[in-house]
C-alpha cells in the first residue's frame, strides 16, 4: 500500500501582526535573531515592519530557504517593506554578557535602526526580551509570521556575509562555509591554529583550548 505524501507545512501569515496591531493601535515589527549557537562570529538581529499590500512573495523561515533565495528575498524586504533594521553584538559582547543578553543588545540595535517607531514587536522563541517597546513572543514564530520570517531572512544573510568577510581576515577556520558553527574543518583548524579573535572564548570547547595554552 502506498504511503500519503505527508502534509506540507503551512506558510507564515500576517494573522499575529494584524491581531497585536490591533490591540496596540500602532506598528509592529517582527525580530528575529541569527548565530546565538555558533563558536565564533557576532550575533546578529532582524526587525522587519511589513507592508500588508506590497509583499513579496516567498517568504519564509531563514532555515527553509536556499541562501540564493535568501539574498534575493533580502533584497525585496529591504526594498518593499514600511521598514527594516539590522543589528548585531560582537564576540567580545557575547563574551561579557552571555549569549542572551547580546541577543537582546542585537535586536534592540536592529529596532533602532528600524525607520518607523513600532509600538509592539513580535519576537521568535518564548524568552521575552527586554527591548525599547511592548514584547509578544511567538513560538516558531519564523514559521508562523511573516514579519518574524523576513526578519530571520536580514539578520542570516547579514550575518553570512559578516562571517564571509571574517574568512578573509582570519583564513585557514572556514568561516565562509560553516560560517562560525561547530563542524568537522572548523574543529580541525582550532586544534591547528588554536582560536583567533573571532572566536567566543567562553564558549566551552574555545576556553577548553585556551586552558591547554
Amino acid at each position: 500500500m502506498a504511503k500519503s505524501p505527508a502534509p506540507s507545512r503551512a506558510s507564515p501569515t500576517l494573522t499575529f501582526e494584524t491581531l497585536l496591531a490591533q490591540r496596540v493601535n500602532g506598528p509592529v515589527c517582527g525580530v528575529d535573531e541569527a548565530g546565538r549557537g555558533p563558536w565564533a562570529g557576532p550575533v546578529s538581529a532582524g526587525a522587519v515592519i511589513l507592508n500588508p499590500d506590497d509583499l513579496p512573495p516567498g517568504i519564509d523561515d531563514s532555515k527553509a530557504l536556499t541562501e540564493k533565495r535568501r539574498d534575493e528575498l533580502a533584497i525585496q524586504i529591504k526594498s518593499r517593506a514600511v521598514a527594516w533594521g539590522v543589528g548585531f553584538a560582537s564576540v567580545e559582547e557575547i563574551d561579557e554578557l552571555n549569549i542572551l543578553k547580546a541577543t537582546g543588545l542585537a535586536m534592540c540595535r536592529a529596532i533602532e535602526q528600524l525607520a518607523v517607531t513600532p509600538v509592539a514587536a513580535l519576537v521568535d522563541g518564548n524568552y521575552r526580551f527586554a527591548l525599547p517597546c511592548e514584547v509578544q513572543t511567538v513560538v516558531k514564530g519564523d514559521s508562523l509570521s511573516l514579519s518574524i520570517a523576513a526578519a530571520s531572512i536580514l539578520a542570516k544573510t547579514a550575518r553570512d556575509r559578516l562571517m564571509i568577510e571574517l574568512d578573509d581576515r582570519h583564513p585557514g577556520y572556514g568561516f565562509a562555509r560553516h560560517k562560525g558553527y561547530n563542524a568537522p574543518i572548523h574543529q580541525a583548524a582550532l586544534h591547528s591554529l588554536g582560536p583567533c579573535p573571532a572566536h567566543r572564548r567562553t564558549w566551552a570547547p574555545i576556553r577548553a583550548l585556551l586552558a591547554q595554552d
